[in-house]
């Protein structure tokens, strides 16, 4: 609980298991050969860069076809204390939408029940909750296929919802081709290179048997419900496969695999949103320690007046469930906890800077809702008044810097117009400025010195003589 690194057992329960793979920005930037303030770029990039899917002629998930597929045989485990079982946590479900002949990926917990059947979480809105409820209207099961252990990059993806056939979104994000599998038992197609892949179905029953408590994302667990039951038909795996779990919640949501996924997931839906509403997006940042989905910091870089009220509006429509907002000038790091409080604290006038809305679509697994079917929303100008960067006050102390022109005297350097402090040290090649102050001090006395209304130094010769 709350450990900062990826960890990999060598031996649990005679199997190898990872965690903790997706739970840090860094490791999800490495998965893309990139740096965490690069990561939102890369991610963007890859989505607009397709990639094929091809057949394999080598499936490394398929070098072992287990003759007795069973569940309990694999390295699962109780993962919070009031859990209701043992669960799956990284299982990624490929199905098939009749309706769109598109493959759609999704992640979903699996809380084991016996051998060979499963609890699969479906009550939160989602493109497979609307396939599955389709084939029970059909009366028909729904051919499913877990796969456990792949590529960081897939989980992205599968967190993503986004339209067209889904194992192209997983070739984009993986910047390459996607190799893929025809699975054992249905006609689902999935990663060749993967760990593990469980084959089954959801039965048609619908949402018939009780699963859960369990430690939702948010920090808190979810109640006990009804939801339908997996059946395994086959359990696939590499020669020398490694299993893995995610972690889902605990007291530090920021070094959990579900929070980061979900806040690349946000930022994704959120650039995009932010990119046709405002003039120019600078950064976007979805907190982890809110789950990645709640709390979400914006810069931008304003054209007109108001735009940053434009982009809080902007977010507020988008589908990814942010209830606060925070968006701020180019000049303020939306990755730095302090310098979002510095704005908040200096910036920012709640009877002015704050919008408040309510009636909007909400997650149902918020807390704070109380039984509410809908919630509201804040957004939190925290941006300088339009062209009001001008001045002095609106300027953030920094460390002096030397640049500009050099100059044989002061009176050299005012007469080519006025200057800071800093740039009469310059001008004068100063190292400490003491020399600056005997300067200034003669020209003063001879009342040709005076200071603008920023606080620049101001040669006059022709004061002397009033």
């Amino acid at each position: 609980d709350g450990n900062a690194k990826a960890v990999w057992f060598k031996n649990a329960g005679g199997a190898e298991l990872a965690a903790n793979v997706t739970a840090s920005r860094s490791r999800l930037a490495l998965a893309f050969e990139t740096t965490p303030d690069r990561l939102l770029t890369e991610v963007l990039r890859r989505l607009d860069t397709p990639q094929p899917v091809v057949d394999a002629t080598n499936a490394p998930a398929q070098e072992v076809v287990e003759g007795d597929p069973d569940l309990t045989a694999l390295p699962v485990h109780l993962q919070h204390g009031f859990d209701g079982a043992p669960y799956i946590s990284a299982s990624m479900d490929f199905t098939r939408d009749p309706a769109r002949e598109a493959t759609n990926i999704g992640i979903r917990r699996m809380m084991l029940r016996g051998r060979r059947e499963a609890g699969v979480d479906l009550n939160a809105p989602s493109d497979l909750q609307a396939i599955y409820r389709a084939a029970v209207a059909r009366k028909e099961r729904l051919p499913i296929a877990f796969v456990v252990g792949s590529h960081p990059v897939d989980h992205v993806a599968a967190a993503m919802r986004l339209p067209g056939d889904e194992l192209a979104l997983l070739a984009s994000l993986r910047g390459a081709p996607l190799p893929v599998v025809k699975c054992k038992t249905n006609d689902l197609r999935v990663p060749a290179d993967a760990e593990y892949v469980l084959e089954g179905y959801l039965d048609e029953r619908g949402y018939v048997e009780p699963e859960g408590p369990y430690g939702e994302f948010l920090g808190y667990y979810g109640a006990l419900k009804t939801n339908p039951v997996f059946h395994l038909t086959a359990i696939t795996h590499r020669t020398d496969p490694v299993f893995q779990t995610a972690t889902i919640s605990g007291k530090r949501l920021d070094r959990t695999d579900t929070a980061q996924l979900n806040a690349i997931r946000v930022e994704v839906s959120v650039w995009r949103a932010l990119a046709a509403a405002v003039g120019e997006v600078v950064a976007v940042y979805a907190t982890p320690s809110g789950g990645g989905a709640f709390n979400l910091r914006a810069s931008v870089r304003q054209r007109v007046p108001g735009e940053a009220r434009n982009a809080i509006g902007a977010v507020f429509a988008t589908p990814v469930n942010v209830k606060h907002v925070f968006i701020v000038d180019p000049d303020v790091d939306v990755f730095s906890d302090e310098q979002v409080d510095w704005a908040l604290a200096t910036r920012f006038q709640a009877d002015r800077d704050l919008v408040v809305a309510s009636g909007f679509r909400a997650m149902p697994l918020d807390p704070s809702l109380r039984g509410a079917k809908t919630g509201s929303k804040a957004g939190f100008d925290l941006t300088l008044p339009f062209g009001e960067r001008t001045g002095i006050e609106s300027r953030p102390p920094e460390p002096p810097r030397y640049e500009g022109r050099r100059f044989d005297s002061v009176e050299l350097a005012l007469a080519d117009g006025p200057k800071f402090f800093v740039e009469l040290m310059t001008a004068r090649a100063s190292r400490d400025g003491r020399e600056i102050v005997r300067e200034l001090e003669r020209l003063r006395g001879s009342g040709t010195l005076e200071r603008d209304a920023e606080g620049r130094y101001v040669y006059r010769p022709a004061a002397a003589s009033r």
